[in-house]
């Protein structure tokens, strides 16, 4: 797979129609924040979230888009989410939405407790519903909005599972992002390298203009838009973390500039 360049072009008077027409619209993804920490989120973070959680539900749906292409199908349904998840392991992000979703049962395996009974899927879940499934539901607009944009059509089911994904995903990537805040920013986590085995260590994923993750520039009560960045690296890996960490830096730094 290879790194696809920038969607969006963000420069003058494009800046505000392009923060406009993000999916998630950045209002929503303040309300996620405010479910998960008190900290104040700065516009550019939410900018930068809401680009990040576009980036990955596009992957997704392309990747669903070309399983049913090879049935000459242009709506989407449950089993073109699967194969899009199955082909590319980027994409196996808000894992804590498989448990609460019919298209996923039975694709979990056999979990067992220490005496080796079978733990049901209602004890798999936990008592309490986590809150980005309990607030799924608010994401389908943005991701009727994106399915539109990428020229398919989805079932109800799936946009449900679209839903959930993008929902537990940013409710994810907020905790990550004010546990940076608390914490002491991207020094505190350090950086992650990918290595194969028998291949030579990749280039420095972080360069320019991700070398601001190294220090906070915003005070210790408000979560900015380096540290959702920094928070990425904790939510995805692969060249979808690295298109989506230059995307959102594009924005944030073109919507800051103006």
């Amino acid at each position: 797979m290879t790194t696809q360049p920038l969607r969006t072009e963000l420069s003058g008077t494009q800046t505000a129609s392009a923060v406009t027409g993000l999916p998630f619209k950045p209002q929503l993804v303040k309300a996620v924040f405010r479910d998960v920490t008190s900290l104040h989120v700065s516009r550019p973070a939410a900018w930068a979230a809401a680009s990040v959680t576009r980036t990955v539900l596009t992957e997704i749906i392309d990747g669903a888009r070309s399983a049913a292409a090879e049935e000459a199908r242009k709506r989407l349904i449950p089993k073109d989410l699967i194969s899009a998840i199955d082909r590319n392991v980027e994409v196996e992000v808000g894992s804590a939405w498989y448990l609460h979703s019919p298209t996923f049962h039975g694709l979990l395996g056999e979990l067992r407790d220490a005496d080796g009974a079978l733990v049901s899927l209602r004890e798999r879940r936990g008592v309490r519903t986590p809150s980005g499934v309990a607030g799924a539901h608010r994401f389908e607009a943005g991701v009727r909005r994106l399915l539109g944009s990428r020229g398919v059509r989805a079932v109800p089911a799936m946009v449900r599972d679209l839903d959930g994904i993008a929902s537990v995903f940013l409710t994810a990537l907020a905790r990550d992002a004010a546990k940076v805040v608390r914490e002491g920013g991207a020094k505190r986590f350090g950086r992650v390298g990918l290595v194969v085995p028998g291949e030579p260590a990749p280039a420095p994923l972080l360069k320019d203009p991700l070398v601001t993750l190294s220090t906070r520039r915003v005070d210790g009560r408000t979560v900015g838009g380096d540290d959702v960045l920094t928070a990425v690296t904790m939510q995805l890996f692969g060249e979808l973390r690295q298109r989506a960490i230059t995307e959102a830096a594009e924005m944030t730094r073109n919507t800051s500039a103006n």
